[in-house]
């Protein structure tokens, strides 16, 4: 085994870590939170990594010839991207940052800090020209800034209207009325539902965070493909276990996110916003251009936030609004050092 190969699998297995330690709790943070009262995690991670199961072997054996991926495990995400031919160190920087920013609990994209690395061609070797080319939609990292940016923006207000309009007939009852056992079964049935519709949605999109080490699984044979799945089930199991981690705190910290109602409306709200980005029904940034899950969940939270707390509280407080700009700051620290990062590799490495 190369050198190379030793960078691709290793860089695989941080990344995965990586992604699933901090996206996975964006996706089934809400989930988690809401049944670790009432359900063990390892059966929480069966139904997790059966839906994580299909979605492996549907992108990777096509059984149903739905697809025409160029990159068959990326579902389509990665079609623009060209792969290396050689993994040199540099690969191993963007997960490793991220696992330590992680591990902080700042919930950070991990589009920006791995697959940015993997359009190194596309930057230019100017560093002015760098810059320019954050603010240029045209490029392929201004296109993936512009349109995460434009996700924030649109399931932030998508969220406070909605929760402006519904907040005191479900979030407010929610918070005054407790969950009879009664109803719980019927809740949990909505609930596993939507969290499986959100989940399927976020693996289609961002599994090509981690299968971009694996050139998009198009070199794969059935032996390699089940060592990467066995990997992320494994590491799967692990957050499970360990209840989300430190950027669970972010789902925590948020009103009532324990009630299983409201996670099942987080969790329909979060998928259907997903759906339409990911699919560009609009034909406004590219379906198959990618974008930061993160940014499209911290605005959901954040305008659910703005729109429970009005309801609550007849007006929006000052500890409010600070804890939305907080969680703000938090993705744009991490969109900073992505960029920077990816700079610094792309002057002195490249």
């Amino acid at each position: 085994m190369d050198f190379s190969t030793i960078i691709m699998w290793l860089g695989f297995s941080l990344a995965a870590y990586s992604v699933v330690g901090n996206d996975v709790i964006q996706t089934l943070g809400t989930f988690l939170t809401s049944n670790e009262k009432n359900v063990k995690w390892y059966w929480l991670w069966t139904f997790a990594a059966s839906i994580l199961l299909v979605a492996l072997v549907m992108g990777f054996y096509d059984p149903f010839g739905m697809f025409d991926y160029k990159y068959p495990l990326a579902y389509g995400r990665l079609d623009d991207f060209s792969m290396p031919e050689t993994y040199h160190w540099y690969h191993l920087l963007p997960p490793i940052v991220l696992l330590l920013v992680t591990r902080s609990g700042i919930p950070i994209s991990t589009t920006f800090m791995i697959l940015t690395l993997f359009s190194l061609q596309d930057i230019p070797a100017h560093l002015g020209s760098m810059v320019s080319s954050v603010f240029d939609s045209d490029a392929k990292l201004g296109g993936m800034i512009f349109k995460s940016i434009m996700g924030y923006v649109i399931a932030f207000s998508s969220a406070a209207a909605i929760y402006l309009a519904v907040s005191k007939y479900t979030e407010k009852k929610f918070i005054e009325t407790p969950l009879t056992d009664n109803k719980r079964t019927y809740w949990m049935v909505l609930q596993w539902l939507s969290t499986g519709f959100l989940w399927f949605q976020w693996l289609t999109q961002d599994l090509a965070n981690i299968f971009i080490y694996l050139r998009g699984g198009a070199t794969l044979n059935s032996f390699e493909f089940l060592l990467s799945t066995a990997i992320i089930l494994g590491l799967l199991a692990y957050i499970f276990y360990r209840r989300g981690g430190a950027v669970q705190q972010v789902v925590r910290s948020k009103t009532n996110t324990a009630d299983i109602r409201s996670a099942t409306i987080i969790d329909f709200i979060y998928a259907m916003i997903l759906l339409v980005f990911k699919n560009d029904f609009f034909n406004i940034w590219g379906a198959k251009l990618p974008m930061s899950t993160t940014w499209i969940f911290i605005g959901l939270l954040a305008g659910r936030e703005l729109g429970i707390k009005y309801h609550l509280d007849s007006k929006i407080k000052n500890k409010v609004k600070t804890k939305i700009f907080a969680d703000l700051g938090k993705v744009f620290f991490g969109l900073v050092v992505s960029v920077l990062l990816v700079f610094a590799i792309k002057l002195l490495a490249v």
